[in-house]
């Protein structure tokens, strides 16, 4: 890999496991107000929202300034977020802007890979960057689970911080340092000599220009597949970290720092998978893995029938990898045609604003059916039935453009398995 590879993954890897020890320590924050349990669920939806309301912007922000610049910046507003849920703002408001980070931070940190990269290295550096970033998850999860748990928080308090007087705020504190390490490293990110594309003095232009990016990919044949696919896991998954923290509550009596645990377990999985993926699978043969997603959509709904933990963690690192072994070869595939059709962070504000609005859709028919009742067995019945009937129908969609479209795909395909070709 080129010089600056290992920085962007170092300092990915440290902003993204404040990301998660943030979310494990806002939803105890919000336990710790008494706050109904639709605020819990809410908190990924909210994270999500300005990767929707700002897809059209933050791509072309990424693309016009270095990469690592861009990151840095990023990482600044999470800490603002942060020290807002620190001076009393509410959890949900504050974590809002904590995703408005995150969404100008992933244009940049995924874009960069196209600037820094051959085609021929993108899977590899995907199941890097993903096998590292779902360690973060994994560590993050339970860092923040021991955070506000009965281990840690009390040696927390004793350090009586100024205007910390609960687990939750203590926990929260200490991730600003970690966001602000994350930071660091992003100054150490080298240029990687690609032009800069001024935005426009309007902004407002922006929003033509990202419809037709975001229908440019919708209607790429090997595009519109990775892009359907990436959509919903990400989807999914995203909503599953909070609903995996309810099911284990409900099934097996777990506390917030246990349950943690059990997240974390998803996320290895899923590494060991990224990782596999990365080693086994090439660019070109993307779209072999889409059976794998209806398997994972019909694992999910067995999970209602689990109530042992010796039976929970075996399952769930199963569920883990083969959504790992999915998502990295459709990642690169969805890159690769995005940096060859509109440019790299364009590409990946598309990417995010499709993935962002179905967390953010299904979080917000999660949120609204537990203010109602529904129980989290019903509702993991309900995502996993989701997954696999839509991926059965991305698989008949993609054997379709086999059948109408076969030379356009070949073509798209010889240019995946080479490195001096574009379009």
């Amino acid at each position: 890999m080129k010089r600056g590879f290992y920085t962007i993954m170092t300092a990915q890897f440290f902003s993204s496991l404040a990301d998660n020890a943030l979310f494990v320590a806002a939803i105890e924050l919000l336990r710790h107000r008494n706050a109904p349990e639709w605020q819990g669920a809410a908190l990924v939806p909210m994270f999500a929202l300005f990767y929707v309301l700002l897809a059209p912007f933050v791509g072309a922000f990424a693309d016009a300034r270095p990469k690592g610049q861009v990151m840095f910046i990023s990482n600044a507003i999470k800490v603002a977020g942060c020290l807002l849920m620190l001076f009393g703002v509410h959890p949900l408001l504050a974590y809002t802007l904590v995703g408005l980070g995150a969404a100008a931070y992933s244009p940049a940190k995924y874009g960069i890979l196209t600037e820094l990269l051959p085609p021929s290295q993108l899977v590899k550096a995907n199941g890097w960057i993903e096998g590292l970033t779902i360690a973060s998850i994994i560590l993050g999860v339970l860092l923040g689970g021991q955070l506000v748990g009965p281990a840690v928080a009390p040696l927390l308090m004793k350090l009586h911080l100024p205007g910390i007087d609960n687990a939750p705020d203590a926990a929260i504190a200490l991730l600003v340092l970690v966001y602000a390490l994350a930071a660091g490293f992003n100054l150490r990110i080298p240029l990687t000599g690609v032009t800069p594309r001024p935005m426009p003095r309007n902004p407002l232009v922006l929003l033509p220009d990202f419809w037709t990016c975001n229908m440019r990919l919708w209607r790429d044949r090997l595009g519109q597949i990775s892009l359907a696919t990436t959509t919903l896991f990400w989807g999914v998954s995203g909503n599953l970290r909070y609903i995996v923290l309810a099911w284990a509550a409900a099934a097996l009596g777990y506390s917030t720092t246990q349950a943690s645990a059990l997240v974390g377990v998803v996320a290895l999985g899923t590494a060991v998978g990224a990782v596999v993926a990365s080693l086994r699978m090439r660019l070109d043969g993307a779209t072999r893995v889409i059976p794998l997603g209806i398997g994972m959509g019909l694992l999910v709904v067995f999970m209602n029938f689990i109530d042992n933990v010796w039976v929970a963690a075996p399952f769930l690192v199963l569920l883990g990898a083969l959504g790992g072994f999915l998502v990295v070869p459709m990642n690169a595939l969805l890159q690769h045609r995005g940096h060859n059709l509109m440019g790299a962070g364009r590409s990946i504000a598309v990417q995010n604003f499709n993935e962002q609005a179905c967390i953010l859709g299904l979080g917000a028919f999660y949120s609204f059916s537990t203010g109602l009742g529904l129980s989290a067995f019903a509702a993991i019945t309900a995502f996993g039935l989701l997954v696999a009937g839509t991926m059965a129908l991305i698989g008949s969609w993609h054997k379709r453009n086999q059948r109408e479209h076969a030379h356009e795909i070949e073509r798209l395909l010889e240019i995946a398995r080479r490195d001096d070709l574009h379009g």
